[in-house]
């Protein structure tokens, strides 16, 4: 099987819509396999339900390394917290394949927004309680945003949408005051003049927004970061796992392709299936302190 493996084509499943952080990795991931492999791998977006679709649906597809999930920090850790039920069990019902790489979030306002820095936001959402709304379009966003209100005692609204785009597009046009997205996005957005970054989520500054100083900086104790995988349905012959996790780790070790997704706003961080395994486990523990310290109460 491993020999002949793949025979046909190969579908990757996105479970955020076109335009987010996964779906860019995905399809950098899913054209340098297809080379690899000689076949064709197709990206399917299925987007809702902060990804809780697209991961049943890999759930539910059969195990013969025909059907993937390119699948984050949301869909195999944080939902285990976000929600009383979850239709899928993030260790149980999926094989690892192995981790592509982690980014941080951005604190995206309007060009014309009254507050400069993380200091003067503060100060701003402060003087203006329950005036405010967010938009999240993934678990990070969510996180990230609550975790702030929190920490710095804001009183904000929070508006959910399918993705991040659609609520980066709402916050262009005026309709939210602020929102968290990820530095790729980010930094399209603040390049392109539309958009200002004032903090980012992670411990230090993301690579491709060096400009833009870390929340914790300002706020004691804050820190956020999401990542990126690949999983398949539970029950994967070994021998197709084996091969699947080396040419991911193959390709991910090309320079063409890491400049890709460094371009992409994600920095490396590359595990193979082994190494994914135990960090699931551990990034499961990890998001529920983030949830808690976000206070959250689960769905």
């Amino acid at each position: 099987m491993a020999q002949s493996y793949p025979a046909k084509p190969v579908k990757f499943v996105v479970p955020f819509p076109a335009g987010s952080a996964t779906d860019s990795v995905g399809r950098i991931v899913a054209q340098a396999m297809s080379e690899a492999w000689g076949q064709p791998v197709m990206i399917d977006n299925k987007s809702g339900a902060n990804g809780i679709l697209g991961a049943e649906a890999v759930k539910a597809a059969p195990a013969d390394g025909y059907t993937f999930l390119v699948t984050t920090s949301t869909t195999q850790a944080a939902n285990v917290h976000l929600y009383r039920k979850l239709s899928y069990d993030p260790i149980k019902d999926f094989t690892p394949i192995g981790k592509i790489g982690e980014t941080g979030f951005i604190l995206m306002v309007s060009q014309d927004f009254p507050a400069k820095n993380m200091k003067e936001f503060i100060g701003y959402v402060k003087a203006n309680p329950n005036k405010l709304a967010y938009g999240h379009g993934s678990s990070g966003s969510l996180v990230s945003a609550a975790m702030l209100t929190e920490l710095a005692g804001l009183q904000t609204m929070s508006v959910p949408y399918k993705g991040i785009p659609p609520a980066l597009t709402d916050l262009m046009s005026g309709q939210l005051q602020f929102a968290f997205a990820d530095v790729g996005n980010a930094v399209s957005q603040m390049n392109g003049g539309r958009l200002r970054g004032l903090g980012v989520t992670t411990k230090n500054r993301a690579g491709k927004a060096p400009q833009v100083p870390p929340i914790g900086e300002t706020v004691k104790d804050y820190n956020v970061s999401a990542w990126f995988g690949l999983v398949a349905p539970a029950g994967l012959a070994p021998e197709v796992q084996k091969k699947a996790s080396a040419t991911l780790l193959a390709v991910l070790a090309k320079p063409e392709v890491r400049e890709k997704i460094q371009a992409a706003g994600v920095d490396l961080d590359v595990e193979d299936a082994a190494t994914l395994g135990k960090t699931i486990d551990t990034e499961i523990k990890k998001w529920a302190q983030w949830v808690k310290t976000a206070g959250i109460t689960p769905e």
